[in-house]
């Protein structure tokens, strides 16, 4: 495991690559680049505010760590520890996440009625957390991995009544009673 923990990348410039790309393709999408509102950021707690995902960093900044934990699990499980590929999938889940067929779908299905899309620089902090969980994926043991993703997901279920696993079930079987919990209702 070790051999497999020292080779995070495959060249130092494809991380960064990958960003810019996203960052051009999402431009190229008609995304902001920032809020609209002109107030200026680094981090929103509300996820009931309209500027959740449209600053750096958000709450649902903790589900992307998580997609890193998970990608870093899965790539050392295919022999395949890149983080190069972890990106290129959290980038095709950026750029998907931010397209009329999943916005719809956040909106019909979940409690994020007010969701329309993020921001370009909340999805470049999206891949930052991503890759920040993968890093540290690589770099703790997969017990602490397993316990730090298991953490977040309650945390977030408890603070905000969404997580990464909530999220999974509304946009893939959304159902109406946590629909109702998450909007206070239930």
């Amino acid at each position: 495991m070790k051999e497999l923990k020292a080779k995070l990348t495959v060249s130092p410039l494809l991380p960064l690559l990958i960003i810019v790309a996203s960052f051009g393709i999402l431009s190229a999408m008609g995304r902001k680049f920032w809020c609209a509102c002109g107030t200026y950021m680094f981090w929103v707690g509300d996820i009931a505010s309209s500027h959740t995902s449209q600053h750096l960093l958000d709450p649902y900044s903790f589900s992307h760590i998580q997609h890193g934990l998970l990608f870093a699990a899965l790539l050392c499980w295919a022999k395949k520890p890149y983080l190069e590929i972890a990106l290129l999938i959290e980038a095709g889940w950026e750029i998907l996440e931010n397209t009329p067929l999943i916005i719809d779908r956040y909106r019909a299905a979940t409690a994020s009625l007010n969701y329309y899309g993020d921001s370009i620089l909340n999805s470049m902090g999206d891949l930052l957390s991503c890759a920040m969980g993968f890093y540290v994926a690589m770099r703790v043991p997969r017990s602490v991995s397993i316990s730090l993703f298991i953490a977040i997901e309650t945390v977030m279920v408890i603070v905000l009544r969404d997580s990464l696993l909530l999220n999974v079930i509304m946009l893939l079987y959304p159902l109406e009673a946590i629909k109702e919990w998450q909007m206070g209702s239930g």
